[in-house]
């Protein structure tokens, strides 16, 4: 049985990688196959077919395997973006073969390639997701006077339009009688957006991950908005060109696989993972485990989940009545078979489990399981619910936090503890993720009061 081999180091597979400009195997001749693969390394929720793929060299392992079975050579090319968008115009231009995205921008792609004739893209398995669409959020600056998105009427917003970011915030804004015109919306890539929320120029910033948890980690800015209102799940994927796999099934297949072993090796490590992410991208390594850790926003599996399938199916209605997106097949788009060929294991995603010390109970439900990364720590340690992270906090003697996770207790999502209103009602003190949340449960229960950080650490 294939094992992945230890990690390439970057020297070795800058050698091994051609230049940005190379072309796609549309030009390969005699025994060399190109693959060219487009990816967004600081969109993190696909770093199992980007950033941490690459990273530890899998694809180029499995396909040097690949050759020595069939005398071919495989030679791989990286290009990193910002956005899905232009990895579709470079797919489309047959410039890139294989390519991950986000839920609208693979929509897109899908109709964008079926529109211009040909064999067209395909779907072919999931990086990461959440159900309730927590992986989108809005932030506004510390001062900010918003205290809900009905707030940022007639505000200006910085978001990528046309991204996953962008119809969470049209649909959100429309539940609370918002129309998409009645704001300044600033069509800006996220790292443009986060400079411009920083610089005041911009009033909030609507993105996808990572960019709502760096900027908040950074303390330039709090969440407004968690994606999971919405309750509407979002995702990202891997799109191949059909002409591509029809070619070259077996480098596809080669590919899902690497991407397993990429998932495999986050759920088992991943605090590792994370700080390999972090290395790549620059991000900090407290956010990149905000999302993708045990417990994390985002779940990662390869399956073309039929929870995520009907969502995508919803979603093209309203991607036509907002005018990005002409017309889909969406069953021509989503392509099983290259999975089924590649037939890969299921891979558990990382939870946290263990036994809380200052609780001294176990780790085991999911909704209340915390998270603290100590200083000096090369381990987390596992909290049983968010009273006993606040006590495992206070027990430490002033030790410095590196992050404390803990999960919305309306929705679910994993945020800063710091970064939470808190919320003390009877003996259970309950942390949320925006001002929005927390007011609402407190019209709800009476009895409740609301609480800064530093008093829900007195309280515990």
């Amino acid at each position: 049985m294939f094992r992945p081999a230890r990690p390439i180091g970057p020297l070795v597979a800058a050698a091994v990688l051609a230049a940005a400009t190379a072309c796609s195997s549309a030009n390969a001749s005699g025994d060399t196959v190109e693959v060219v693969v487009g990816y967004q390394s600081k969109t993190i929720n696909t770093v199992t077919a980007g950033t941490l793929l690459r990273a530890q060299g899998y694809l180029e392992q499995r396909l040097a395997e690949l050759g020595r079975q069939n005398g071919r050579h495989y030679r791989v090319t990286w290009q990193d973006y910002d956005s899905g968008a232009p990895i579709t115009a470079q797919m489309l231009a047959e410039k890139i073969d294989i390519g991950s995205m986000g839920d609208y921008p693979l929509l897109i792609n899908g109709s964008r390639a079926q529109e211009a004739g040909g064999p067209g893209t395909r779907l072919v398995s999931i990086t990461g997701y959440n159900l309730l669409g927590a992986l989108n959020g809005v932030v506004v600056p510390n001062s900010s006077p918003a205290h809900t998105l009905a707030d940022l009427k007639g505000r200006k917003v910085s978001t990528s339009v046309g991204s996953a970011a962008d119809g969470t915030l049209i649909q959100a804004l429309a539940r609370v009688g918002v129309k998409d015109g009645d704001i300044d919306k600033q069509n800006q890539q996220p790292a443009v957006g986060a400079s411009a929320l920083k610089a005041g120029s911009v009033d909030a910033l609507a993105q996808f991950v990572a960019w709502p948890g760096a900027v908040v980690f950074a303390g330039d800015g709090r969440l407004l908005y968690d994606g999971a209102a919405l309750g509407r799940p979002t995702l990202h994927g891997v799109v191949i060109r059909q002409k591509y796999g029809t070619e070259h099934p077996e480098v596809v297949r080669a590919f899902l696989t690497a991407q397993s072993d990429a998932t495999r090796y986050l759920a088992e490590h991943p605090l590792d993972a994370s700080r390999k992410v972090a290395e790549a991208t620059g991000l900090a390594p407290e956010v990149v485990h905000l999302y993708n850790g045990p417990n994390g926003i985002a779940t990662f599996a390869t399956p073309l989940d039929a929870r995520l399938l009907a969502a995508l199916r919803e979603d093209v209605p309203f991607l036509k009545s907002v005018g990005v997106l002409k017309a889909l097949d969406l069953d021509r788009f989503v392509d099983p078979s290259y999975l089924a060929a590649a037939a890969l294991p299921d891979v558990p995603p990382a939870r946290i489990t263990g036994a809380d010390a200052v609780c001294g109970r176990p780790v085991d439900d999911p909704r209340l399981a915390g998270e603290i990364w100590f200083d000096g720590e090369d381990t987390t340690r596992p909290a049983a619910d968010p009273t006993c992270l606040l006590r495992a906090v206070k027990a430490a003697g002033g030790k410095k936090v590196r992050a404390a996770y803990v999960p919305d207790a309306a929705t679910g999502t994993r945020w800063f503890a710091d970064r939470d209103r808190w919320v003390k009602d009877g003996a259970a003190l309950l942390p949320f993720t925006t001002e929005d949340g927390a007011t609402a449960y407190l019209a709800a229960h009476p009895g409740a009061v609301g609480l800064s950080y530093q008093e829900a650490l007195a309280a515990s």
